[in-house]
């Protein structure tokens, strides 16, 4: 069945009072990108969350949003002072080295120090990780259900649109075999107007005939184009992205119907011609969209 690209979902997990909060965001692309914005505690979780989320999806651009609640816990913080001090011999040693006068500062020595650890960090970190996880396991599902929620109503709008073009392809095709009858005649007419009968030759007429139903006969391209059409909604019915299997289906459509205004003379193919590629263009545009 088909599935949307785009969608948003929100999910959250608490354990020991540290509520986590997942945001996901999706949007169409061609192949998967994903953007995390992830507190610095689990961001050596990277490689897992995405590897996650590849099994939910597998197009698209993907905003990964994770952030931590600490409710009625305290976190305890001490200088991490044997750091502090390396940073600063080594800012003295490279201010004598660049002959610099200007004092050290404080907030130097803080800036580029790790100046704060956190006491039982690593119990919070195992708890966080996990609730990340689970989090994000259910951001996904609901994710996953709102894509295909909305893939449902493409795919009604698709088959509405198909049905459309069906249609259109049997008139064209009853309107060309008419035209190539019509236009045999007229050749007659025209022919028998400028020579005697007993004068013409049957066998060049024909001849004549059988070129100019060869050039209106467009019977092949709506053959192929019905193929194409009956591919497109089986495709449709898989459980696999098939948004770039559509999209390249949609290219042989359009190449078709492009054949039959090419070969048609006639205003009124021709205006159906012009319906058929604009339904094909809004399904096109629909597909962009489609993983």
């Amino acid at each position: 069945m088909l599935k949307s690209m785009t969608g948003f979902s929100k999910a959250q997990a608490t354990e020991k009072g540290i509520k986590t909060i997942v945001e996901i965001k999706s949007l169409n692309g061609r192949y998967l990108d994903i953007k995390f914005r992830i507190p610095r505690n689990i961001s050596q979780m990277e490689l897992q969350l995405k590897e996650l989320i590849k099994t939910f999806l597998s197009r698209g651009s993907v905003s990964l949003n994770i952030t931590f609640e600490y409710q009625g816990l305290q976190e305890e913080f001490a200088f991490d002072k044997e750091a502090a001090a390396a940073v600063y011999e080594e800012l003295k040693a490279l201010k004598k080295h660049l002959k610099i006068r200007e004092a050290i500062k404080f907030e130097q020595v803080m800036a580029l120090s790790h100046h704060f650890s956190s006491k039982g960090n690593d119990d919070n970190s195992a708890i966080e990780g996990r609730l990340a996880k689970k989090a994000l396991r259910e951001a996904l599902k609901a994710l996953e259900k709102m894509r295909s929620q909305e893939g449902q109503e493409i795919y009604n709008d698709f088959n509405k649109r198909l049905r459309k073009v069906a249609n259109a392809v049997d008139k064209v095709e009853k309107l060309s075999a008419k035209r190539i009858i019509d236009e045999r005649d007229n050749q007659r007419e025209k022919i028998a107007k400028l020579f005697e009968s007993d004068e013409l030759d049957e066998n060049r007429i024909q001849m004549e005939i059988a070129i100019i139903a060869n050039r209106l006969d467009v019977s092949e391209e709506c053959v192929r184009l019905r193929s194409h059409l009956k591919f497109f909604r089986e495709t449709m019915k898989s459980t696999e992205p098939i948004g770039q299997k559509l999209n390249f289906l949609l290219q042989e459509m359009n190449r078709e119907i492009n054949t039959i205004g090419s070969k048609s003379d006639s205003a009124e193919i021709s205006h159906i011609v012009v319906e058929v590629k604009e339904e094909i263009e809004r399904i096109r545009e629909q597909v962009q969209n489609i993983e």
